[in-house]
């Protein structure tokens, strides 16, 4: 005896070996023996042979029409030798029998299972909206295949082509133009950046790495949502003394600013301006919104988001020329030894006589760095005063024990004008980058010491066994040895500082400080600053490593000489790119070595470097 039984969804035959009430023991055509519930026989047979009566009832079932069997069991419940009679004529054969059960297992939404062999016919309204369904899924298929071949012509679609930036950045994988992509990516054998590009939808590698960040970071676009312009305080009094910022070529928000005052003889009054945001809106206002929704400006060489609209950062930024709003910190030195005698903070307004640029200032920096008793006079403007706050950072540096930065490392400046790009090496701790640091730290670790004094809450920059982090709580910052070190020194830039800023205003005010130590707006601020920060860090590393590719194209350069860093990993020369080269010999980390270069992929964007020669050891 042989049975037809379902296991595993499917129908399948075999021979029986033997039998018990509730379970037969079978061997199948290929010869493996299982062990089945009497349960799933639906059919016993005698003959053809197990193998030959599932391929002639498939033969049989291929014949049939679905649509003609629905028509002849509309309504109740049936079982398939009932329809197979009805439809023959008279008993079935075994065959015949097996072929509409096979046929009526295959069309799920003609028939409804309804136990062992037994089945219902889909109400006709159900299986109309069923096989439109279907119709619409095959038309569906029909359109991805038409759209990939397409794309694999190299022609791209209007559809796709208007879903770009979603389709390289977040593809939607349930979507039909995502699969169309993901068809012609795998017939191109190309990446889905490479294939836009080869489509002409993808002119410009920069657009394309730029338009990760913003797709990223700013998914509602880079624009600024509808605020007022914030409007100036204008009952602070102004400070008796001018002030000049000291920045870099292109920054647009000037937070910082000094002053140098005698008072007497033996006594300086220098003052450290701090642009005051948190005296013109407040927390829960549509600029606090936009700043703790940015929480960070973001720099990328050519390019840069501001954390505040641009019509903020005009009537804030400690511009030339401008009366502005500011926190200073007051610092009583002396005249000669520049000890601190005294220091006092103060909300007022101070005019702007300069704003300095480094890049002007190099033969100053020179003159400061080789020192002596007779500084060389440039004709600078401040010159005298920025002597004086060069002579300051440096007693303040030794009193701290420790430098405001390692002095050993280059800084590498990007310059891009017009696709064109120049990178500038600039060694750390010069002494006017020096004397701005020491300055911004002398205020930032003053006025969080001031806010644990009031016990206001803050957010404090933290470094203990060597790792950074944020806390609310005024802790050591063992790196720079100070005993607490707050953000506080560039609110149009950088949301914590803004808060920080907003808590210090109202402890000199005597006011309640807007977030308690343990607000949930606080922290949540302090956690979203941290993961976005690191966020943009990320992208300012990878822009960075794609302008250095882009600048080897630029110019042409085909070998280059750079230190091993461990195993393959070689540092370049002149810029800060690191790159892996399989064929480098085992080299010692420091070794110098000359490399060649290929053209580089500034899509990918990737560098392919071969070791030509050992140059000898070198310093890392």
């Amino acid at each position: 005896m042989q049975v037809l039984y379902e296991e595993d969804g499917e129908y399948k035959a075999g021979a029986v070996l033997s039998q018990s009430p509730a379970s037969y023991q079978i061997e199948s055509p290929h010869g493996r023996r299982s062990k089945i519930k009497a349960a799933n026989v639906v059919l016993t047979f005698e003959r053809p042979s197990a193998g030959e009566l599932l391929a002639e009832a498939r033969k049989f079932a291929d014949a049939l029409d679905t649509d003609f069997l629905w028509q002849c069991r509309k309504g109740a419940e049936f079982g398939f030798q009932d329809l197979a009679r009805d439809y023959i004529g008279h008993d079935p054969a075994d065959i015949e029998s097996a072929g509409v059960l096979l046929k009526l297992h295959s069309a799920p939404m003609y028939f409804y299972r309804r136990g062992r062999g037994r089945f219902q016919a889909a109400p006709e309204d159900t299986l109309k909206l069923a096989l439109a369904g279907l119709e619409k899924k095959r038309l569906l298929q029909e359109r991805i295949a038409g759209w990939a071949a397409q794309l694999s012509r190299f022609e791209c679609p209007p559809e796709i082509a208007s879903l770009r930036d979603e389709l390289l950045y977040a593809p939607d994988r349930a979507k039909a133009e995502t699969k169309a992509l993901e068809q012609a990516c795998t017939q191109a054998g190309l990446t889905t950046a490479r294939l836009f590009e080869r489509c002409g939808l993808l002119a410009d590698s920069h657009e394309y790495h730029l338009g990760r960040f913003v797709h990223e970071f700013y998914p509602k676009g880079t624009g600024f949502p509808a605020h007022d312009a914030p409007v100036l305080p204008d009952d602070l009094p102004l400070a008796e003394s001018p002030a000049f910022s000291l920045d870099d070529i292109g920054t647009t928000e000037i937070d910082d600013a000094f002053s140098v005052m005698r008072v007497s003889d033996d006594e300086l009054r220098v003052g450290i301006h701090i642009a005051a945001p948190g005296l013109v809106f407040s927390p829960g206002s549509a600029l606090d919104a936009i700043a703790r929704d940015r929480l960070s400006t973001a720099y990328t060489p050519g390019r840069k988001f501001t954390m505040l609209p641009e019509d903020a950062i005009e009537r804030l930024s400690l511009d030339e020329g401008q009366v502005r709003p500011v926190v200073s910190l007051y610092l009583n030195v002396g005249a000669k030894d520049f000890a601190l005698r005294g220091r006092h903070t103060k909300l007022e307004r101070v005019k702007v006589a300069a704003n300095l640029r480094h890049a002007g200032h190099a033969a100053l920096n020179a003159a400061f760095e080789a020192g002596g008793a007779n500084l060389a006079r440039f004709g600078l403007a401040f010159e005298e005063e920025l002597h004086t706050l060069w002579q300051l950072a440096l007693a303040l540096e030794v009193r701290r024990g420790k430098p405001s930065v390692n002095a050993a490392n280059l800084d590498y400046v990007f310059r891009v004008e017009d696709g064109r790009v120049a990178i500038e090496a600039r060694k750390r701790g010069a002494p006017l980058d020096k004397l701005v640091s020491e300055l911004m730290i002398l205020a930032n670790t003053s006025w969080g010491e001031q806010l644990a004094e009031k016990d206001i809450a803050g957010i404090y920059r933290v470094q203990s066994s060597g790792k950074v982090r944020l806390s609310v709580h005024a802790e050591m910052h063992e790196g720079l040895g100070v005993s607490s070190y707050s953000w506080m020194t560039s609110p149009l830039r950088r949301y914590v500082d803004l808060v920080n800023q907003w808590q210090l205003v109202a402890g000199l005010r005597g006011q309640r400080p807007p977030f308690a130590r343990n607000s949930e707006s606080l922290l949540a601020a302090l956690r979203a600053f941290e993961l976005t920060t690191a966020g943009y860090d990320e992208h300012q590393r990878a822009m960075e490593h794609y302008w250095c590719l882009r600048w080897i194209a630029q110019e042409q350069v085909a070998q280059i000489d750079g230190t091993v860093l461990r195993e393959n990993l070689v540092r370049f020369d002149g810029m800060p790119l690191a790159v892996r080269v399989p064929s480098l010999p085992e080299l010692d980390a420091g070794t110098r070595v000359r490399l060649a270069l290929e053209a580089p992929d500034l899509i990918g964007p990737t560098l392919a470097c071969t070791w030509r020669e050992t140059l000898g050891q070198g310093v890392l």
